[in-house]
């Protein structure tokens, strides 16, 4: 089973734009903290823009966040990027002439509701601010 990286990619390319703002903010730079490639800082940059989250200018390496760290949470962070906002999926292949698959998507379409509203509702609790103080907390134990 694959998963996305989008969001952590996401936040560290935000929370990089806004610890090192006064630093070389290309994408081949930010590539390199993320340990990924520039085509995909790019391209997730560009969806952060295109949520209103970051301002950039092309063929300019100055990006900008668009709002206060303190005014961004992770969940419009998640919703920039990634395309499908289920956190959960049901297996449409069952066999729908078994008790269980018959009735298994429903039922978990239900349950996996409720488990994306409380996913949605703690991710709005939770800012870039937030995680950028603590990423800076754990830089500064490291180096006591």
């Amino acid at each position: 089973m694959r998963y996305s990286h989008k969001l952590s990619d996401a936040v560290h390319i935000l929370a990089y734009i806004s610890i090192c703002q006064d630093g070389d903010l290309s994408s081949a730079t930010i590539a390199a903290s993320v340990e990924s490639n520039p085509a995909l800082v790019r391209r997730l940059m560009g969806a952060l823009r295109r949520g209103g989250l970051l301002a950039t200018q092309q063929g300019s390496a100055t990006p900008k966040l668009s709002r206060e760290p303190a005014a961004i949470t992770l969940l419009a962070i998640y919703q920039a990027v990634e395309d499908d906002g289920n956190l959960l999926h049901v297996d449409d292949k069952t066999n729908p002439n078994c008790v269980v698959g018959g009735n298994i998507q429903d039922t978990l379409r239900e349950a996996y509701a409720e488990v994306q509203a409380a996913a949605e509702d703690q991710m709005k609790q939770i800012t870039l601010a937030r995680l950028i103080g603590d990423i800076l907390a754990r830089e500064q134990a490291k180096n006591k």
